[in-house]
């Protein structure tokens, strides 16, 4: 192993991971700034890139060609489909780039290494950066991560490694691994597999909260955390409302739910959805009541309903009002009755 590209790769790492607060405000300003020709800004600052490390890498390209070519193209044919099939944004593909880089750096410092591990732990290390990349993005506002962006930074790394494999090829073809190797690969594939776990428990295992009136919603917490939560944040809010999202600073997530149902049952009011409408502003009544009553960064003027508006979703003649399950939530959150 390269010790010193190997730190490089380390570096890149960190700075992929801990420039997540930024990014995203990076895209948004230029989203703002350029909005008739940000789609094409995107595709040519994810194309352009890929597009010139593929002419050079043809270009060096003088031995084992028939190979190396197939091993430049699966990367480039790969990526592109995902990327079409996923329908991914601007922001998403850019993960290409910055995956398939770390990928690369990590194949460059593990070159040295003549056996199959040298295909094996550049994929596991780009793919645990991807989780440790989604768990903090989750942590903090303005960036949300989940488990869909790891398949996503994996596949990027997938094609990272396909492209350094066609670029600089082992001497010999990967092969069993030796007995150092193992251990490497086992520790790396552990640490993987561990912190992945984590990562799911904390943002994709949750609670369902039953209401006997309102039906059943999803929720990080239990009917009692939510009531805690609620006594708490309406005393904290009634000096220090929550005015600003601070790109270092952890996330609110009680904050958090119930602007998504917020969300959720202004669509519905907008849509004539009357009875989602009622139901969604009742869990806020319930569980969320703080948030209707303080201002915040979604609303100076508050999300309490008026008391008119109010009266005519609970009264309106001709309105399913029975219990239904709400669908406020965005992301996958998993229930595990009697565990958790």
């Amino acid at each position: 192993m390269d010790r010193r590209r190997f730190a490089s790769a380390l570096a890149a790492a960190a700075v992929v991971i801990l420039s997540a607060p930024f990014v995203q405000q990076a895209f948004t300003a230029v989203s703002t700034a350029w909005a008739p020709r940000f789609r094409a800004i995107g595709m040519a600052a994810t194309a352009l890139p890929v597009g010139i490390a593929l002419l050079v890498a043809v270009v060096r390209i003088r031995d084992r060609r028939p190979a190396r070519y197939l091993a430049l193209a699966s990367s480039l044919a790969f990526g592109t489909s995902y990327v079409l099939i996923d329908a991914l944004s601007f922001a998403e593909a850019f993960h290409f780039v910055e995956y398939g880089t770390l990928a690369w750096l990590f194949y460059r410092a593990l070159r040295p290494i003549e056996d199959g591990s040298v295909i094996l732990l550049p994929l596991l290390a780009a793919t645990l950066v991807g989780i440790l990349d989604e768990w903090f993005q989750w942590f903090i506002p303005i960036r949300a991560g989940e488990a869909r962006d790891i398949v996503l930074d994996a596949v990027a790394g997938a094609c990272g490694l396909l492209f350094a494999m066609g670029v600089d090829p082992p001497l010999r073809p990967a092969s069993a691994l030796r007995r150092e190797s193992i251990s490497r690969v086992t520790v790396c594939g552990g640490a993987a597999i561990a912190v992945f776990a984590l990562f799911f428990l904390t943002v994709h295992v949750g609670h369902a909260v039953h209401d006997v009136e309102i039906g059943a919603f999803r929720s990080r917490y239990t009917a009692a955390q939510l009531a805690a939560l609620a006594r708490d944040r309406a005393e904290r809010w009634r000096t220090r409302p929550p005015l600003a999202q601070r790109r270092l600073s952890r996330e609110d997530q009680y904050l958090t739910e119930g602007l998504w149902h917020v969300q959720r049952r202004n669509q519905a009011w907008s849509a004539g959805d009357v009875a989602d409408a009622w139901r969604e502003n009742r869990i806020l009544e319930t569980f969320y009541a703080p948030i209707l009553d303080a201002p915040t960064y979604a609303g100076l003027s508050r999300h309490r309903w008026p008391e008119e508006q109010r009266a005519d979703a609970a009264e309106r003649p001709g309105v399913d009002r029975t219990p239904s399950v709400s669908d406020a939530y965005p992301y996958p959150l998993y229930v595990w009755p009697g565990v958790f």
